[in-house]
């Protein structure tokens, strides 16, 4: 069994640079500056003077304590924070990303032509990293170091700010890893400052940090266009400055990481969070959090697309939090010092999840048989990579028989990892920290079986559950003719869980047959056919209201589940076809707007249960009907059903003795 990290592609370029890490690591086991200095000092090499001269220029030339106090900082934590080695061949990659990026042309073009680029022309940029202390210049730490602080120092908004929150929110030299050492705050400053230099004077926005970052925002936003790439990878990340001013395309996290930049070089305070993986997903997400002029983190939800503080994720539960910072945590430094085995946590990230939402800290029983190797374990939750995975989010401490975890976050499903050796494995049962921070724990038992039945392989968001809603009070109904007067109804949907097919009973055939929804829900269906008694599918020539479009019409018949019939009316909303003679319809098929999660005709499925160590398997069945029914399951277990035909979007289950399915 193999277990997901979660910061897998950090890893894949960063191995270069994992032997300056480790040194770090039985270096900067002690808290004191001075030694972390020297430190960094020795592991610069012959740049080393490059560090002295800036520390020289703020104790003799601008003897500003405040700033001798920031270089130090600086400089104490620059060994965990890297850069490409090869600045001209990088350089030479910037310069050939610009033109592609004012070219005019659509985001897809630029985004693969980009990625052709990256892979043909600089293959091997990424594996060559070093620490920054190798790198480093002391011209551009001092002018990043002093830019910081002018606009600390004279921005109306950001004078009242301490130094504690000067130093975390604004100073760093840079927002990003691989950032390209240049002028990026007086660029991006001068590129997205336009609104903002143009406010009156009296507009009481520009006094205060949550006014002021919006008119940036705003003004990036009309001014960029953005397009979110949600897939697709594009090449080596755009960290330039005349790049990340001209980004046309980008991941959530490129267009936070350009707007916690453009926000910095103007003084306004705003940090980088993330979820490594939701907590009932496959993915992590990455916003920017803005620190108000009452104390107040208030995160976007999104990217520069989201004002700050719009509600944040109200539906959503998260496992993990976390911050990047460009001070090293030392929690993660010790543990990589003391762990026998060793997970790449990433050194410059502060849990910050109890910031967010109720957490708790929680102490776990090792099950019987479990005897790992180190004292640290590893608290994990499932996701699909081509079937259920454990991911790692953290680690904790064994003591006294138990696994301690701190600040998790709730109405999860978890399991506690430890080391044998050879790899992680279960040391715990799996377990659902609930809302009101108890355990209840999820044991195997397959002493007794049962029978169970199962609609879909993913839980129903409540966006799922809205669309779902919109077949209720909907009718099917025959006629013989084309305005449906006198129509005859056969059907009243009064249930979501309608089966494949649902079956008509007619005392005689009709030309005219259709589906009639109920006002107030625009007519909403993915999919609609009629059958005969054979089963065989009916065919003719599809109608529908008059608001309906033509193209709304061949959704509903195009056998895509994601795609919809929709009308832009609330009320008189129907689909239907004209048979062009008598039939008689044994059945018809209705298929409400969804998410194409659920059990699918024709699809070949796997049900797998886990019994306390790995998954297995109950064996392949091909749905024939929007059910699937099992026989001789574990009646206690943590159940994951596969569809192997298409789709993603897959979490595990619990079935209670009622049959009712609870997701997680």
């Amino acid at each position: 069994m193999r277990y997901i990290g979660n910061y897998p592609r950090k890893a894949k370029y960063c191995m270069a640079y994992s032997a300056t890490i480790v040194s770090l690591v039985i270096f900067l086991s002690c808290n004191d500056e001075s030694r972390q200095i020297r430190y960094a000092m020795r592991l610069a090499g012959d740049n080393k003077s490059e560090l002295k001269a800036v520390l020289r220029h703020y104790s003799t030339e601008d003897k500003d304590p405040e700033k001798l106090k920031a270089a130090k900082y600086l400089i104490a934590n620059m060994p965990a924070h890297y850069s490409y080695a090869d600045t001209a061949m990088v350089n030479k990659y910037y310069v050939t990303a610009l033109p592609i990026l004012k070219s005019g042309k659509s985001a897809g073009w630029q985004r693969d032509t980009l990625r052709q680029i990256s892979e043909r022309d600089f293959p091997d940029l990424r594996r060559n990293i070093v620490s920054d202390v190798r790198v480093m210049t002391a011209d551009y730490l001092i002018y990043s170091i002093d830019h910081a602080f002018e606009q600390w120092r004279t921005r109306p908004w950001a004078k009242h700010l301490t130094y504690g929150e000067f130093r975390d929110w604004l100073l760093p030299y840079k927002v990003a890893e691989l950032q390209a050492f240049d002028a990026w705050r007086d660029t991006l400053s001068a590129c997205f400052s336009d609104s903002l230099s143009h406010t009156p004077a009296g507009d009481d926005r520009c006094r205060t940090i949550y006014g002021a970052l919006d008119i940036v925002r705003n003004e990036m936003v009309s001014k960029l266009n953005p397009y979110i790439a949600w897939t697709t990878a594009s090449g080596h990340p755009l960290l330039s400055a005349e790049t990340m001013s001209h980004t046309t395309y980008g991941s959530c996290a490129d267009y936070v990481t350009l707007g916690t930049a453009v926000f910095r070089s103007l003084g306004l305070p705003v940090a980088i969070d993330a979820v490594p993986l939701w907590g009932r997903n496959h993915e992590g997400h990455t916003w920017y959090s803005l620190l108000s002029d009452n104390g107040i983190q208030m995160p976007s939800q999104n990217d520069i697309t989201v004002p700050a503080g719009w509600g944040f994720y109200p539906y959503q539960r998260f496992p993990k939090i976390f911050r990047s910072t460009f001070a090293i945590n030392r929690d993660v430094l010790r543990y990589r010092r003391n762990a026998g085995y060793v997970y790449p946590f990433d050194i410059c990230k502060e849990d910050i999840t109890d910031s967010y939402y109720r957490t708790s800290d929680i102490s776990i029983p090792l099950k019987d048989g479990a005897h790992p190797k180190d004292k640290y374990a590893y608290i994990a939750t499932l996701t699909n990579n081509g079937g259920p995975q454990w991911f790692v989010l953290d680690f904790g401490r064994i003591r006294q028989g138990k696994a301690h975890f701190r600040r998790m976050g709730r109405e999860l499903l978890y399991i506690a990892l430890g080391y044998d050796g050879r790899s992680l494995h279960p040391i715990s049962e799996p377990f659902i920290l609930k809302r009101n921070g108890c355990v209840e724990y999820v044991p195997f038992d397959d002493s007794v079986k049962r029978s169970i039945d199962v609609r879909r392989k993913y839980y129903e968001s409540y966006n799922v559950v809205d669309q779902r809603r919109k077949i209720l009070g909907a009718v099917i109904q025959c006629a013989d003719n084309p305005d449906f007067a006198n129509a005859v109804t056969l059907h009243l949907i009064d249930t979501t869980a309608i089966p494949d097919r649902i079956p008509l009973d007619c005392s005689k055939p009709h030309r005219y047959w259709r589906y009639l929804a109920a006002d107030g829900t625009y007519g909403s269906i993915a999919e609609l056919a009629f059958f005969d008694e054979s089963g065989e599918r009916l065919v003719g020539t599809p109608a529908a209201c008059t608001s309906a479009s033509q193209d709304a019409i061949a959704r509903a018949y195009d056998n895509d589940w994601l795609s919809n019939f929709e009308t832009d009316n609330p009320d008189g909303n129907w689909i239907g076809m004209d048979m062009g003679r008598n039939v008689s319809v044994a059945s018809v098929r209705i298929i409400p707007r969804s998410d194409d999660n659920d059990v699918c005709p024709g699809n070949e499925y796997e049900l797998l249960y886990f019994d306390g160590d790995k998954w297995k398997s109950c064996g392949y069945k091909e749905a024939d009907n929007n059910v699937l029914h099992y026989d001789n399951i574990p009646a206690q277990c943590l159940l994951w059903l596969r569809n192997h035909t298409r789709g993603w979007a897959e979490r595990p289950f619990l079935i209670d003795e009622n049959g009712d399915i609870s997701w997680w």
